[in-house]
């Protein structure tokens, strides 16, 4: 399969020659440009603007950034919640003929060195007023609940007699949903507390049993791109002793704790709207993506 690959701005809409079959080009602008036999994809991994020449039926994904996970900077434990992966939505057969607004989402901000670190949703991404929410950020206090978003980031550890709840995911409200809850963090006893794992699009967030972290969520795929890519996997839970939470399918990174050398967790994935796992550090949440597709 030969694929072609244009820079945005190569090509100007006034030049697009709708209707002329001797022209092999795109029918719009915007994004970096790729086709195969059948399809012309537009991937947005920027803020820019989709040009189409002429009315056109279009195919779309939408994936938010992925929220953070939560963490402590300031201790030598940690037993927080993952982020959640971001909102992700598709929807086919739209007819567009004016320039639409492409905003792909930023991860939400991780940080390390302070008391109460990250948690951060990510930003929401949307292709004109189609839009996704971001993943919602971990616990990171003892006794947080989980942040909502797209799909609901991990509740945090507790050292109490005591259990805290995993965001609420698909918030706001969308049909088909966007995503998951996620997992809810537990106390199982001395230096026994752990948090839940991120909700992912394709699935809830693991909640936490005594000292084992909740795992992430695990995305959903998608073939918009013209092969199956998987997005918006949710952050794995921190656990003081360990085992900590693996990183959701889809771009979501694992927890870090006191058993996993530094403590540090990895960034969500770029561009799949991963979140991140939970920390003494905490990695930010992977940015969004736009694609949109139309026949040849």
């Amino acid at each position: 399969m030969s694929i072609s690959s244009l820079k945005t701005g190569v090509v100007s809409p006034s030049s697009l020659l709708a209707g002329n079959t001797a022209f092999n080009g795109p029918y719009a602008t915007g994004g970096t440009i790729t086709s195969d036999a059948t399809y012309w994809y537009h991937a947005f991994t920027s803020s820019s603007t989709f040009t189409p020449a002429r009315a056109l039926s279009v195919d779309y994904l939408v994936v938010a950034g992925g929220g953070s996970g939560g963490g402590d900077g300031g201790s030598t434990s940690t037993s927080f919640g993952g982020g959640g992966g971001g909102g992700f939505r598709t929807a086919t057969s739209q007819s567009v003929s004016t320039a639409q607004t492409v905003t792909v989402g930023a991860g939400g901000a991780g940080g390390s060195g302070s008391y109460g670190i990250g948690g951060n949703n990510g930003s929401n991404s949307s292709f004109g007023s189609f839009e996704s929410a971001g993943g919602g950020g971990g616990g990171k206090n003892w006794h947080a609940n989980g942040s909502n978003g797209g799909s609901g980031g991990g509740g945090a550890g507790t050292y109490v007699y005591a259990s805290t709840s995993g965001g609420a995911g698909n918030t706001p409200s969308t049909s088909p949903s966007q995503g998951n809850n996620g997992g809810g963090g537990s106390y199982g006893g001395v230096n026994q507390y752990a948090g839940g794992g991120g909700g992912g699009a394709g699935a809830v967030g693991g909640t936490t049993t005594t000292s084992t972290a909740g795992n992430g969520g695990a995305g959903s795929a998608s073939s918009m791109s013209g092969s199956s890519v998987t997005y918006a996997g949710g952050g794995g839970g921190a656990s003081l002793l360990g085992p900590q939470g693996s990183g959701g399918a889809g771009g979501g990174t694992a927890g870090a704790g006191l058993d996993n050398s530094n403590g540090a967790s990895a960034n969500g994935t770029a561009n799949t709207g991963g979140g991140s796992g939970s920390g003494i550090s905490v990695g930010s949440g992977g940015s969004g993506i736009v694609i949109v597709k139309y026949t040849k």
